[in-house]
C-alpha cells in the first residue's frame, strides 16, 4: 500500500499490477489493528516459530525460500483437521472451485525503461551494468528484482546479479566484436575475459603468451574471438579443445653451432667470396668521391 487518502488505500504500481494479473480484491486490516485478521496473524506467527527459528541460513534468498516451501508442503501433507481428515484431501476437494491461474506467471520484478550508453552500459538504481555491444544507444527494459536485474532489448535479454550503488557489473563477453578488432584492449582485459570463457581458452592464452609474448598472443586470440563471435561457441570450442589436445612437437634447439652440410662433389670446387663494404669504394670514387 502506498498511502491512504480519505480512507481509501492507494496501491503501489506493482501491487496494482498483481491485483490486475490474478483478478482478486485486496482487503487490508486497519492501521495498527493486527487483530482484524487474527487467523492470518496467528498462522504467520506459527510458521515463523516452527520453520524460521533459529534464523535459517543459505547461499541466497532463493535457496532459503525454496527450503521453506519444501518444509511447508511436507507439513501440509501431514496435518489433519479436528475431524481427522487430512488437509491435502480437503484441498483436493476445494481446488476445482478456484479460478484457473493465468497462462503466464506474474512478473514480480519492476519494469523500468532505461537508456543504453554508447559504451553499451546502462545505469539502474545508481549502479552500472554491461549489455551486448550491439545494444549501444538503444532503449531497454530493466526488470528490477530482489537479487538480480534482467535487461531486455530487441527480443534478447541478459541477467546480472544486483550490485550496490555506484558499483559496476561488466561482462566482457558482451564486447567480443570490439575485442576481436582491438588486440591491445583485449590484452588489458584478458584475465577477466578468460575467467568468463573458461577452458580451453585460458590454457590457449598461457601457451601463446609463453611462446610469443602477451602482445602477439593478444593478436592471435583476437582472431579466434572473431571466429567465436561469427560461428558461435558450440562450433569453436570443440575444435579448439581438440587442437590443444594434439601432441606438440618440441622446437629444435637454438644453441650450439649449426650442423655441417655435406656439399656435393660437383660443387665442392666452387668458391663464393663474401662481399665487403670496401668493394664499393671504386664506385663511389668514380661518382665524384666519398661524401662525409
Amino acid at each position: 500500500m502506498r498511502k491512504i487518502i480519505e480512507g481509501q488505500r492507494q496501491l503501489t504500481k506493482r501491487f496494482a499490477a498483481l491485483v490486475s494479473h490474478y483478478l482478486f480484491e485486496p482487503c487490508f486490516a486497519r492501521v495498527g489493528e493486527g487483530h482484524d485478521k487474527g487467523g492470518v496473524e496467528s498462522r504467520g506467527k506459527a510458521i515463523r516459530l516452527q520453520h524460521l527459528a533459529p534464523v535459517p541460513r543459505g547461499d541466497n534468498l532463493s535457496a532459503i525460500a525454496q527450503n521453506l516451501v519444501t518444509e511447508l508442503e511436507q507439513a501440509f501433507t501431514e496435518r489433519s483437521n479436528l475431524e481427522g481428515r487430512r488437509l491435502s484431501e480437503l484441498w483436493d476437494e476445494e481446488r476445482p472451485q478456484l479460478m484457473a491461474l493465468p497462462p503466464t506467471p506474474f512478473e514480480v520484478s519492476e519494469p523500468v525503461t532505461v537508456e543504453i550508453s554508447s559504451r553499451a552500459l546502462v545505469r539502474v538504481e545508481g549502479a552500472w551494468y554491461s549489455t551486448p555491444s550491439h545494444w549501444a544507444r538503444l532503449r531497454a527494459t530493466a526488470y528490477i528484482g530482489v537479487e538480480q536485474i534482467r535487461l531486455a532489448c530487441m527480443d534478447e535479454s541478459v541477467i546480472h546479479p544486483r550490485v550496490g550503488f555506484g558499483r559496476r557489473r561488466v561482462v566482457y563477453r558482451h564486447y567480443l566484436p570490439e575485442l576481436a578488432r582491438k588486440p591491445q584492449a583485449l590484452r588489458q582485459v584478458a584475465p577477466e575475459l578468460l575467467a568468463e570463457l573458461g577452458e580451453p581458452w585460458n590454457g590457449l592464452w598461457q601457451l601463446l603468451a609463453a611462446a610469443h609474448g602477451q602482445l602477439e598472443a593478444a593478436r592471435v586470440l583476437a582472431k579466434l574471438l572473431g571466429a567465436l563471435e561469427k560461428h558461435g561457441e558450440a562450433r569453436v570450442q570443440p575444435v579448439l579443445a581438440a587442437a590443444l589436445a594434439q601432441p606438440r612437437v618440441a622446437p629444435p634447439p637454438t644453441t650450439g653451432p649449426p650442423a655441417a652440410i655435406t656439399v656435393p662433389e660437383a660443387l665442392a670446387e666452387f668458391v663464393i667470396e663474401a662481399a665487403k663494404a670496401t668493394d664499393y669504394d671504386h664506385l663511389l670514387l668514380a661518382a665524384g668521391g666519398v661524401h662525409e
